[in-house]
């Protein structure tokens, strides 16, 4: 079996987050495709808190700007270089993280 070192970008933001008009999530995606990832997957979460407090607002059971975590998982070398990018369209809407991990 072979194992690969490569990196994992997590990235928290909420739902509701906005860049130029547009989800910010999709934008992100949009940002990743157009530079080659290989792949990112978006995760709602139900609830959760941070810098800017609660994340969630229910209503009758519905969830309304909940947290969302996009992880993105490829090399290094193709990462690396859209950290600054990455930062300034999350800005201080969320966090990015990164991990070394290896891919089977």
């Amino acid at each position: 079996m072979v194992k690969m070192k490569m990196w994992c970008l997590t990235i928290r933001i909420k739902k509701n987050d906005l860049l130029e008009g547009k989800r910010l999530f999709n934008a992100l995606l949009d940002f990743l495709m157009k530079n080659g990832i290989l792949g990112a997957t978006v995760i709602n979460a139900v609830d959760g808190f941070g810098r800017r407090g609660r994340s969630t607002l229910h209503i009758e059971g519905i969830s309304i700007n909940h947290p969302l975590v996009i992880e993105v998982v490829d090399e290094q070398s193709k990462l690396e270089p859209l950290l600054i990018p990455l930062k300034a369209m999350v800005a201080d809407n969320g966090l990015i993280t990164v991990q070394e991990v290896y891919a089977l």
